[in-house]
C-alpha cells in the first residue's frame, strides 16, 4: 500500500468546508478522473473513475463521519484505496483540509505512475480545484450533518 497525505487551506467557515464534501455527487467537479459518484445510503456510494487510462467502477463505504471533523471510507471492491479527510479551523473564516489517503497501484503502469508521484500530484490538484470551487460559491451546494 502507498500513503499521501495532502492538505489545502481554504478560505470558507469549517462547517462551509465540511458541508460541501459531504456532497460526494459533486466530485466530479473538482476531482480529476471522478467520472460520477452515486451516493447510494447514509454510508455507501457507487465511484465511476478514470485510473492510468481506464475506466474502473467500485463501492466505498463511509467507516466513519464526525460533522465539521472529519470522514473516513475505505473501498469494498475494486481499486482497493482508504483514507481520511479531516477540516480544523484556523480562525472563524477559513480551514484546513487533510487529506491522508491509502491505495494499493495495481500493474505496471499505476506503480510506475506511484514511483513518480502521479497521485500525490492528482491529489494535491484536486484539493486545489476543491478550495476554487468552494471558494467561488462561498456556500455549500448541499449538506449531510449525519454521524457514522
Amino acid at each position: 500500500m502507498s500513503t499521501v497525505e495532502k492538505f489545502v487551506d481554504v478560505n470558507v467557515p469549517v462547517r462551509v468546508a465540511y458541508d460541501q464534501w459531504t456532497q460526494f455527487e459533486d466530485f466530479p467537479k473538482f476531482m480529476e478522473g471522478v467520472r460520477k459518484v452515486d451516493q447510494l445510503d447514509d454510508k455507501r456510494m457507487h465511484w465511476v473513475v478514470e485510473i492510468a487510462g481506464k475506466t474502473e467502477e467500485y463501492d466505498a463505504e463511509i467507516t466513519e463521519q464526525v460533522p465539521d471533523q472529519r470522514i473516513a471510507w475505505r473501498s469494498t471492491g475494486g481499486p482497493k484505496n482508504s483514507g481520511l479527510v479531516s477540516f480544523h479551523p484556523l480562525d472563524a473564516n477559513r480551514t484546513r483540509v487533510l487529506l491522508q489517503m491509502e491505495y494499493e497501484p495495481r500493474g505496471a503502469v499505476e506503480n510506475a505512475g506511484d514511483m513518480l508521484g502521479v497521485v500525490s500530484m492528482r491529489l494535491q490538484g484536486d484539493l486545489d480545484r476543491f478550495k476554487k470551487f468552494i471558494e467561488a460559491r462561498g456556500v455549500e451546494t448541499g449538506a449531510w450533518r449525519g454521524s457514522v
